[in-house]
């Protein structure tokens, strides 16, 4: 055991053991710079590289970190400035309202009809030489339409004259007799009987010249049917009866018929609630006019005036039959087409007028949207009039100059801000689905 109180060196010479003193560190030569190889990087360079690499590196990392910071303020900014401002105002297309007229009409069903309707037959009996028409063509009233063989006729004719002559030479002779008779019966030589029975004779063959004169009449008359001719100006429909075929006066079918064209009718009904205000304005002399519209009641083909009435209301439908003349010299009208008739009864001037587009309905009201100067809308309701095609009439509410909304109105509640598109010019009214405003 160690005594305490001795030093560390006593301690250690006691040991007897040998004490190894470390050798002093052998220096260090710097190993010898390699010659640079072409092609090959030394480690410095290499490690030169990686630093500017992670240099490199390191600020577009800070370059990204302060654009998507930039980016993010300034969305923040530009959602806060638009939720200042609220939200972008809704595309709407408005329309101005106008001061202007319009027709109060009532509308009906009817159908073209023409005024003449003719089917050329003939009138006597033969064989049918020739046809001096062509189908569809448009005739006038005396064109030669067909020639039937008037031989028979001529025979008949020469016969009749033929007649004629011979009994007129009967009659001469009696009457010569009858003035002899007459100069011989006051001298008594020849008896009074002898006389009346001249006098008999001659009335009798005067009768029978009479009647060779007739059959001379017919005959000719028989000889100009052998011509037909077009009674009517109209329009020739399909041929019937070709050249060649023997025609009987009796035949039902006939040769050809024409139509007349133009002018040209249209017949059509009205309600017999609306007959009180035709007949004051008949009347009053007042001239109706009536359009005609085609079946989708969009394109008008005519226009025309009113020229009567039925003579009595149809119990069944409770409506009135009218008949409109319209000139038609452009053949818009056909026979029996169907048409959409618009008889105007009032014409209203100096009225507010709105696209009927622009009329709004609930369960409640009618109103529209009106675009006020700051570019917001409200709700106003209004009452219409008298609603024509594209334009309705509006009594109350609205007055000419205020811009109302279209199209977009789905989008639209009171206080929205709009961006109104407003259309040069309105539409004229048009004669459309006219119908009379409560």
């Amino acid at each position: 055991m160690l005594d305490s109180t001795r030093t560390p060196t006593q301690s250690l010479l006691e040991t007897h053991e040998p004490i190894t003193v470390p050798s002093a560190p052998a220096p260090v030569i710097p190993a010898r710079a390699e010659s640079a190889q072409p092609g090959k990087l030394t480690p410095s360079r290499r490690r030169r590289w990686l630093w500017l690499t992670l240099a490199a590196l390191l600020v577009l990392g800070i370059g990204a970190y302060v654009w998507s910071r930039a980016a993010s303020a300034k969305a923040a900014s530009a959602a806060k400035a638009a939720a200042a401002k609220g939200p972008p105002p809704i595309p709407v297309v408005a329309a101005t309202a106008r001061k202007g007229d319009i027709g109060v009409y009532y509308s009906g069903l009817g159908a073209v009809t023409p005024l003449a309707t003719v089917t050329i037959k003939t009138r006597v009996d033969g064989q049918l030489m020739s046809v001096r028409y062509r189908e569809g063509d448009t005739v006038q009233k005396g064109d030669l339409l067909a020639e039937i063989d008037d031989g028979p006729y001529q025979a008949a004719l020469i016969q009749a004259e033929g007649q004629l002559i011979r009994d007129q030479a009967s009659l001469d002779n009696a009457r010569i007799d009858l003035v002899r008779y007459q100069q011989l019966v006051p001298q008594r030589a020849a008896p009074e009987q002898q006389l009346a029975t001249q006098q008999a004779t001659v009335h009798q063959d005067e009768g029978v010249v009479k009647l060779d004169e007739g059959q001379i009449k017919s005959a000719q008359v028989n000889l100009a049917y052998c011509k037909i001719a077009a009674p009517v100006t109209g329009r020739i429909g399909l041929r019937l009866v070709d050249p060649g075929n023997i025609v009987l006066a009796s035949d039902a079918t006939g040769l050809v018929v024409i139509t007349q064209m133009d002018p040209i009718s249209a017949i059509f009904t009205i309600s017999e609630d609306q007959l009180q205000v035709v007949l004051k304005r008949m009347a009053g002399g007042q001239t109706l006019e009536v359009d005609a519209y085609s079946r989708d009641a969009k394109t008008k083909l005519a226009q025309g005036s009113l020229t009567t009435l039925d003579n009595q209301i149809d119990p069944t439908t409770g409506t009135l039959k009218l008949r409109a003349t319209f000139a038609n010299a452009a053949g818009t009208l056909f026979p029996n087409q169907f048409v959409n008739a618009k008889l105007l009864v009032q014409e209203k001037r100096g009225v507010t007028l709105v696209p009927t587009a622009s009329v709004q309905r609930n369960s409640q009201a009618t109103y529209v949207f009106v675009v006020k100067p700051d570019s917001t809308v409200t709700v106003r309701p209004i009452i219409l009039g008298t609603s024509e095609g594209n334009d309705s009439e509006v009594t109350s509410g609205l007055t000419p100059g205020e811009v109302v909304v279209m199209t977009g109105v789905d989008k639209l509640q009171e206080g929205t801000k709009v961006s109104a598109q407003i259309p040069t010019a309105n539409p004229p009214a048009k004669g459309g689905t006219a119908q009379k405003g409560s």
